[in-house]
């Protein structure tokens, strides 16, 4: 596989090698010590999600208190989806800049985003399926999201009638999230994911 980072620190794009013939396909979608060698640190794994969702949906932008936040391996295992990775860190240099790849069940690509980012996507097909592990369990009261319409972030979703959650439809705008304190420090993001670096193999200490 292939790991590149992105332009926003701490996330990255994974493009496995594909083995394919008449019978089918095998191909790596995640293997552990390529990514810890890419990100500096071994993804601990503690929870598993599913998504479903019909064309148009629009899900996000979700992100998590730091520490420990939620970082997240995702792919799409059917169907096709544009998945967005937010820097909601206040202090980093690419603070509010947002990044859309392309998942989808051709290419099989993955994309990694650290603690302390945000995440979100589009459904571009019905029943868009999206498999994602997560290095912490869900935490209803660490876990935060703000409004993925938002004009300040300006993400340009591939949809002219986007499909929100009443969760996400309320969520506060960049600005006022920032001001009621709800965002993630850089600094202390970094440090954090520093921290990590002799963590061992996952699930370790």
């Amino acid at each position: 596989m292939k790991i590149r980072p992105l332009s926003i620190e701490g996330a990255w794009e994974i493009v496995p090698q594909k083995h394919g013939d008449a019978r089918g396909l095998f191909l790596e979608w995640y293997r552990f010590d390529r990514l810890a060698e890419a990100v500096g640190h071994p993804l601990r794994l503690a929870q598993g999600n599913l998504s479903v969702s019909a064309r148009d949906v629009v899900r996000g932008i979700h992100f998590a208190d730091v520490p420990p936040g939620q970082a997240k391996y995702v792919t799409c295992v059917r169907g096709a989806v544009l998945d967005v990775v937010v820097d909601l860190r206040v202090g980093s240099p690419t603070f509010g800049r947002w990044e859309g790849v392309r998942l989808d069940d051709v290419d099989r690509r993955a994309v990694y985003l650290a603690e302390g980012l945000g995440h979100g996507f589009c459904a571009l097909t019905d029943d868009a399926t999206l498999s994602y592990v997560c290095s912490t369990t869900y935490n209803p009261t660490g876990e935060h999201a703000v409004h993925p319409l938002d004009e300040e972030l300006g993400i340009d979703w591939p949809t002219g009638s986007p499909q929100l959650s009443d969760r996400d439809a309320a969520a506060p705008r960049l600005a006022e999230a920032r001001q009621r304190g709800l965002l993630p420090d850089y600094d202390t993001c970094r440090a954090y994911t520093a921290g990590l670096a002799g963590a061992g193999l996952p699930g370790g200490s």
